[in-house]
């Protein structure tokens, strides 16, 4: 009798424990390659570029690719969880699965495509020279001689290696944008390089600080595109097809103001 009342107790246990375990495997998860609406996908951003992506008072991941993303997940019904890495860690986060997909107003360029994916192109951007208002700048070649602030290992970066060479001293490299402007404030660099949303979004929003834009026509047009690690065709098929979907309802005009080819 006290054998059968032992396995009784230990049956119950194991019926507990089983229930228990059912009960945490409807979280969601991240890599599994479903879709449905309990799918979640962790995604990389740099926080610090407003008004793609940025910190809100509340501590919040805000902006205009995060808008496009989370309009993405409602159509496709998948939920999405964004997380602050900053700019150069977020490759390694891709590269190395520790996040699902990164969204930073990454420009789709040839040498970046060879070590990641692309999406379709959902935001057309192109490059903007901030300077003081007393500058003699009037386009990008007056900047041959001068000192010239970027965040690393973007396509601002990229542009003035090419007109100042790739190891020249005058190249002020800074991890974020913020820092890059600041150092053109601080007397560090004689104007600042990056992409024109950033660049009239910080000029919008100080409007006492003295300083003016110049564009150039040197600047080629930019495309961003979500970046996902090579070869995974799943979430980048996913991804297009939610850009699609934006496109073809007019959702990502009305969130960016235009269209994107």
């Amino acid at each position: 009798m006290k054998r059968i009342k032992r396995l009784f107790s230990l049956g119950i246990i194991a019926s507990s424990v089983s229930l228990a375990l059912v009960g945490c495997g409807t979280d969601s998860t991240t890599g599994t390659g479903d879709t449905g609406g309990d799918k979640k996908y962790i995604v990389a951003t740099d926080a610090t570029y407003a008004p793609m992506e940025y910190m809100d008072d509340k501590g919040n991941i805000v902006g205009t690719d995060i808008d496009i993303l989370n309009a993405i997940a409602e159509e496709l019904d998948i939920e999405l969880e964004f997380k602050n890495y900053g700019w150069e860690p977020l490759f390694t986060a891709v590269s190395s699965e520790e996040v699902d997909f990164a969204v930073s107003s990454i420009t789709i360029t040839d040498e970046r495509k060879e070590t990641y994916d692309f999406s379709d192109p959902y935001y057309v951007a192109n490059q903007l020279i901030l300077v003081p208002e007393d500058s003699s700048v009037t386009k990008f070649e007056d900047l041959k001689d001068k000192r010239v602030s970027v965040q690393i290992n973007t396509t601002g970066h990229g542009v003035v290696k090419e007109l100042l060479g790739n190891t020249s001293s005058k190249i002020v490299a800074t991890e974020s944008m913020p820092l890059a402007i600041s150092e053109m404030l601080n007397g560090n660099a004689d104007a600042a390089i990056g992409d024109n949303a950033v660049i009239n979004e910080y000029k919008k929003n100080n409007p006492k600080v003295a300083l003016k834009t110049v564009e150039d026509e040197a600047f080629e047009k930019e495309y961003y595109g979500i970046m996902v690690k090579k070869g995974n065709k799943e979430i980048l098929d996913l991804l297009n097809e939610g850009i699609a979907k934006l496109k073809e309802n007019g959702k990502l005009k009305e969130i960016t103001g235009f269209d994107v080819e």
